[in-house]
């Protein structure tokens, strides 16, 4: 691990710290100090002491991580959705792909690493600076930020782009889309909605049967750890329930 890179910390109870390592850093927990000197140059994994002599574990994060510590103006979806969103909307190499409110980019964020063009659309100026900053931060290879782009305009008005693969929707009225995503999706082209209330997805789902879309499907995702120690076995007090309904919808030739 290099100093400039951010790092995740794990202290002695679990907490999780996202760290990015300097020359003569340090970094200050209830649990002692970290020097980043004694981080920097350590294989990812490894466990470092404090100056109170506790361990720490530290490790290059995940985007699960990154998405839940990042610097956001707007909520992120949760990693649990983006994963389903990825599969759901069948995101992969190549694909061109419309995003309708980036919010601070963690969807982007995911979708790029899995090698698709994307072009978002976004209201406000700060978000969608937020969106390429973090884009940068952890799309991986500095060249797949080359795939994102992002102009500040309402979806709700039209949009530019033709033969787009798919397109993911996180806004409050997505019906308001759908006549502009016939055509701006090719033929079999995948929409996938992201909305937090079944009223907002019912009224979705009734425009959807009043256009060219078909094979519609409504789902949430629910999220569960479990306790495991010794003999005592049980499902986590807290778990991330419900965040948000996802409706996905493919173009079907000739309606």
């Amino acid at each position: 691990m290099a100093a400039g890179e951010q790092v995740l910390v794990i202290d002695p109870k679990g907490r999780r710290y996202l760290v990015r390592l300097q020359e003569g850093g340090a970094f200050h927990t209830h649990a002692g100090i970290l020097s980043h000197d004694t981080v920097i140059g350590r294989a990812d994994g490894s466990t470092v002491a404090g100056s109170t002599g506790r361990s720490f574990i530290v490790v290059r994060p995940t985007l699960a991580d990154a998405v839940v510590k990042m610097p956001r103006g707007a909520q992120v979806i949760y990693p649990k959705d983006i994963g389903a969103i990825l599969l759901a909307a069948d995101a992969g190499p190549g694909m061109s792909v419309l995003e309708a409110g980036v919010g601070s980019g963690a969807m982007s964020t995911a979708l790029i690493r899995a090698g698709c063009k994307v072009t978002g659309y976004e209201l406000r100026e700060d978000f969608a600076n937020r969106a390429r900053a973090n884009v940068a931060a952890w799309a991986g290879d500095p060249a797949s930020v080359d795939r994102y782009r992002v102009e500040i305009r309402d979806v709700y008005e039209g949009i530019s782009e033709t033969c787009l693969d798919r397109m993911i929707l996180d806004l409050p009225e997505p019906w308001r889309v759908l006549k502009h995503a016939e055509s701006a999706l090719r033929s079999g082209g995948i929409l996938c909605s992201y909305l937090p209330t079944i009223n907002q997805t019912a009224e979705l789902r009734a425009a959807l049967e009043e256009s060219r879309f078909g094979l519609e499907q409504t789902f949430e995702v629910l999220h569960r750890t479990w306790h495991i120690e010794a003999r005592s076995v049980r499902p986590d007090h807290r778990m991330v329930a419900h965040t948000g309904f996802l409706t996905t919808a493919r173009l079907i030739a000739g309606g």
